[in-house]
Parts: C-alpha cells; structure tokens; sequence
C-alpha cells in the first residue's frame, strides 16, 4: 500500500512538471500577443499591464498573413492527399503481394527516415533546376514543386505505418470480397480501408502537421508570391523592429487548425500509429 502511494504521489509530480513544461510556453505566448508592442519589449510580466488584441488584428496588416495562410492550406492539402493516395497503393502492395525486390524496397523506404532532411535539399534543388532548364518545368517557387518535396520525406513513413496496418488485416476478407465479385481495387477500396481507416487518418495527420510546419524546403522553394506561413512568419522581423506580440498572434492563430484537427482525431492517431509499431 505505502509503495502504491508512493508511486501516484511520484506520477502526480511527474505529471504536473511536464504540463508546466509544456503549458507554460503557450501562456507567454498567449499573454505576449495581448500586450502592447511596448511591453513585449520591456521588463517582463506575467500578466499584460494593458490587455489588448490590436496584434490579433495588426498581423493580417504588416505582413500577407492571410495569402501566406491560403498558400500553406493548398500545399499542406494537396501534399496530403497525394502522399495519401500514393501510400495506400504502395503499402497494400507491399502488404499482399510478393514480387521480386519486396524486401529491397521496404528496407529502402524504411532507411529513408535514417537522413536528415536537409541531405535532400540541394539535390531536389538541382533536379528541379535542371527539369526547368531541359523540359520547360518549372518546380522552384511554385506550389507544385513544394507539394513534390513534401512527398520525399512524408511517403516513407507513410507506406511503412499503412503496410503495418494492412498486415493486421485479415487476408480472408480480401478472399470473400474476390469471391463476390470484387477486383482486387474493389476489394482494398470497399474492404481493407474502411477496416483500416485509423491508420489512413493517422497517416493524413501526419502529413498535415509535416506540411503545414514545415521551415527549411519552404524557405528555399517559394517566393513572395507563394511563400507559406512557417516562412512568412520571419516578415514580423524587420531592420528596424520586431513585432514580437504580433508574431505570438500569429503563431497562436496558424496553429488552430492543427490543434483542432488534432483534437477531433488523436484516438485515430493514437490508434493508427499503435497498430503500424505494433504489427
């Protein structure tokens, strides 16, 4: 009994630290983006001295919030749903065939994940500057090419988590769905994902969040026109000021609809990702 207390009392501090940890950041940032720039850039307090939400609305004004908004929904979409749809065919695949180089190709795009991100960088750079130069496409500073970059680096992960998924599936229920009738499209799209659908959400979060935060191919492959919001944010910081409450405004209102998409699905998530480690 004294050891089973002990351990709550320990859990409760445990607990308690890492919300603090975790909490407190947010309610600087909070605090931070209802004070006066003046403010922000003096002693600091707790709590603002004058409340204000001029930032909430100043930040749509000293840089292109709302374009920069519009930019990243389209790239962290688009990046999704391709990176979604590519994945379920490779991962089913890879899940209920055997063909040759099977296991070259999952050992490839499991080793992926192994490199940092930035080792792609200059090469997708040079590939789509030669593409522009030879073939008249144009991939640097357009969404196109950003939505292609996303895909190097959210695929692997992807197919990996969605082929562990389809492997706990019963293969006797792709059997009975051929057995009705079904092609083996029929059966993984009237089958296989809707018994699978936590892990395809799981897979569609997780190639949201990627896109929507990403920093380093964004900051490379856009420009003014198409520059998303992870970049944009950096125009609150000009030679002569920095607008400090304004971008804690800013950060807070970009991260909504992560926040509630996550929200509304984390026991997909939570589900999903359970399932891809496990099996």
């Amino acid at each position: 009994m004294h050891d089973t207390r002990a351990f709550k009392a320990f859990r409760a501090v445990v607990v308690t630290v890492l919300a603090l940890f975790t909490l407190l950041p947010l309610y600087v940032m909070a605090t931070s983006a209802m004070k006066p720039l003046r403010d922000v850039q003096g002693p600091f307090t707790w709590w603002p001295s004058t409340v204000t939400l001029e930032p909430f609305v100043d930040m749509w004004t000293t840089v292109p919030l709302a374009r920069y908004f519009v930019n990243s929904a389209v790239v962290a979409t688009s990046a999704t749903l391709a990176s979604l749809v590519v994945a379920i065919f490779a991962a089913f695949a890879v899940s209920r065939y055997r063909f040759p180089g099977r296991a070259a190709f999952t050992t490839t795009v499991l080793s992926t994940q192994m490199f940092p991100g930035v080792l792609f960088l200059l090469p997708l750079f040079i590939i789509f500057v030669n593409l522009d130069q030879s073939a008249g496409i144009q991939l640097v500073g357009t969404r196109a090419g950003l939505v292609i970059t996303y895909l190097t680096f959210s695929l692997p992960f992807s197919i990996w988590m969605l082929a562990g998924y389809f492997d706990g599936i019963p293969r006797e229920l792709d059997e009975a769905a051929r057995v009705d009738g079904c092609s083996p499209m029929g059966a993984l799209v009237r089958v296989v994902l809707p018994a699978a659908r936590p892990g395809v959400i799981a897979v569609a979060i997780y190639g949201f969040m990627t896109a929507w935060g990403e920093v380093l191919f964004a900051s490379v492959m856009t420009t003014d026109v198409n520059r998303t919001l992870a970049v944009g944010l950096r125009e609150y910081s000009t030679q002569t000021n920095v607008y400090w409450n304004e971008i804690m405004a800013a950060s807070l209102v970009v991260s909504v609809p992560v926040v509630v998409g996550f929200l509304l699905l984390q026991r997909y998530f939570v589900a999903g990702l359970t399932a891809g480690a496990v099996k």
